[in-house]
C-alpha cells in the first residue's frame, strides 16, 4: 500500500513538472513593479505616503491604507508600537461626520480629523484602550492616526493641511 501511494504521488508530481528543460515560462503581466502598491508586511495594506503641512514645515509618513470596512474595523487594534514616520489613514469616499474609539488598541494613538478642504479641524491626542467614542468637528473626508504624542511634538494643529493621494 505504501509503495502504491509512492507511486501515485511521484506521478502527481510529475504530471505537474514542465516537460523538458526548453520549456519556458509564462510571459510577466504588462504591470511594472512600478505600477504594484507596495503593502505592509504585518497588515497587508496598501501603503501611501501622507504628508502634513504645518506652517513651512513639512511631516511625512509612510502610510497604511485601511480602505475597506474591515481594516477600518481593525485599524489599529492589538498593536504596541508605531514609528514616527509611520501612520494610518481611513478614508471617506464622502466628507461625512466620523467618530472613533480604541477598544483593544493599546498604543496610544493621535487621531487628526481631516476636513473635505483637506485640512485639520480637530486631533484627539494620546488616545489609548477605551471605548468612549472621539469625534470629527463636522464632517471629515479622511482620519488620520500617529503616535500619541506626535502631533504636539511637531507642532501640527487644526487649520494645517494633510497631502495625500488615494490609489485608483
Amino acid at each position: 500500500m505504501v509503495r502504491i501511494c509512492a507511486l501515485l504521488a511521484g506521478l502527481a508530481l510529475a504530471a505537474c513538472s514542465p516537460v523538458g528543460a526548453a520549456q519556458e515560462a509564462p510571459p510577466a503581466p504588462a504591470s511594472s513593479a512600478a505600477d504594484t502598491p507596495a503593502t505592509d508586511p504585518d497588515s497587508g495594506l496598501t501603503l501611501i505616503d501622507v504628508t502634513i503641512v504645518s506652517g513651512a514645515e513639512r511631516h511625512s509618513f509612510v502610510t497604511e491604507l485601511a480602505d475597506t470596512a474591515e481594516a477600518q474595523a481593525r485599524g489599529m487594534m492589538f498593536r504596541t508600537e508605531m514609528g514616527d514616520d509611520e501612520g494610518m489613514l481611513f478614508p471617506s469616499y464622502a466628507p461625512q461626520a466620523r467618530s472613533f474609539w480604541m477598544k483593544n488598541t493599546p498604543l496610544p494613538l493621535d487621531i487628526i480629523f481631516i476636513g473635505p478642504d483637506g485640512r485639520i479641524t480637530n486631533i484627539e491626542a494620546g488616545i489609548p484602550y477605551t471605548t468612549e467614542s472621539v469625534s470629527s468637528i463636522g464632517p471629515a473626508l479622511a482620519v488620520f492616526e500617529i503616535r500619541g504624542g506626535l502631533s504636539e511634538e511637531l507642532g501640527v494643529g487644526a487649520g494645517d493641511v494633510v497631502e495625500f493621494q488615494l490609489p485608483e
